[in-house]
């Protein structure tokens, strides 16, 4: 097993303005399950195909363990790489397939068959090791795809999106065994996802990235109850949560002629104009007398146990929509004003300009 370094490592690409990534630092503990998220083009995908050996470091390291991997060849890094597409030769059973890899090393082939057994026993493959890719469905081809890897016994997974191909039932299905096998495997992995709930069900820890940079690396509790900073906070979370704008005066956080309850920590340190945020489920619903906000309902989304109710509001600062996560038994409707409050300490308190986050 390996820690896997990243020092300033950066990515330009030939004839780019800028560079893709201008320099990452993260350091990736042994064993541990790195998932790195973000939008379209933050540099998530580059930075794993650097890792790889895929794409070329132009500046800075990367070293895995003690083994500076900056500039070797990517069969030398004892690194296996899942793609999003499964790469799987069409041609071949499941179990050549698994063992190609081990074929070209010129791993001896009893060797080659326990290891292919074995990854299959693990993967539920046992059945299918004589089938062709073609006829397997979506998610057994990507077991398939693990397999590959997890025969060769490298140092380091990188999965790069592996579940996007899925339909939503099979993703959630998958992704469940991918982190099991990974705590089981207790190999090293670098997991690249645009999808934040997969980022937050699956890492042990997750690095938010935008624009090639680390927003924030933290357990996916931590990113959800103290983003660092407004794209953390906006990003995080499904639906994402309610950011509203508002002015300080005299350490309350107003919107329009509607006073936020604030945290003192957070209320010393604003001036000017902030952004506070509140997650769905952390409004509640009030009287009209009670002085809450008032939310013009427009849809409402049943999940069973919880709704999501969608509104507008006529107060200055807030957005085109305000979620609010209430019971299912909570009897609200389209069409519907509600009212409602939070308490200073689900308040988030951002600094408008620099995005950064003034709550402790």
């Amino acid at each position: 097993m390996a820690t896997v370094t990243f020092e300033k490592a950066q990515r330009w690409y030939p004839g780019a303005d800028k560079p893709a990534v201008p320099g990452i630092s993260l350091e990736i503990g042994d064993g541990e399950f790195m998932v790195l998220v973000g939008p379209s083009g933050c540099g998530k995908s580059t930075t794993l195909r650097m890792l790889a050996g895929l794409e070329e470091v132009n500046q800075g390291k990367i070293y895995i363990g003690d083994r500076d991997i900056t500039d070797m060849p990517p069969k030398d890094r004892d690194i296996a790489m899942v793609f999003q597409n499964y790469a799987l030769y069409p041609h071949m059973s499941v179990a050549d397939n698994m063992g190609f890899a081990l074929k070209m090393a010129k791993v001896p082939v009893e060797e080659r068959k326990k290891r292919v057994q074995e990854a299959a026993r693990i993967l539920q493959l046992e059945d299918y090791l004589e089938r062709k890719p073609k006829a397997l469905s979506g998610g057994q081809r990507q077991r398939v795809a693990m397999g590959r890897a997890i025969v060769r016994q490298p140092q380091v997974f990188c999965m790069d999106e592996p579940l996007s191909n899925l339909d939503a039932k099979m993703r959630v299905a998958t992704r469940t065994d991918i982190a099991k096998l990974q705590a089981d495997l207790g190999v090293t992995t670098v997991y690249v996802t645009h999808d934040q709930v997969e980022a937050m069900t699956m890492g042990d820890r997750v690095a938010v990235m935008n624009l090639g940079e680390l927003m924030q690396v933290d357990t996916p509790l931590g990113l959800y109850d103290k983003p660092k900073n407004l794209f953390v906070a906006g990003f995080i979370g499904s639906p994402q949560m309610n950011l509203l704008e508002a002015k300080a005066a005299d350490g309350q956080a107003k919107i329009g002629g509607y006073l936020v309850p604030v945290d003192p920590a957070a209320s010393k340190k604003m001036q000017g104009n902030i952004t506070v945020g509140v997650r769905p489920e952390s409004w509640r619903i009030v009287s009209a007398n009670e002085g809450g906000l008032p939310i013009n309902v427009t849809v409402v989304e049943e999940l069973g146990a919880d709704s999501f109710v969608y509104g507008t509001c006529d107060v200055e600062g807030t957005p085109s929509n305000v979620i609010v996560r209430v019971s299912a038994r909570d009897s609200v409707h389209k069409g519907d004003v509600i009212y409602v409050t939070t308490d200073p300490k689900d308040v988030h308190v951002f600094d408008t300009e620099t995005g950064s986050r003034l709550s402790d």
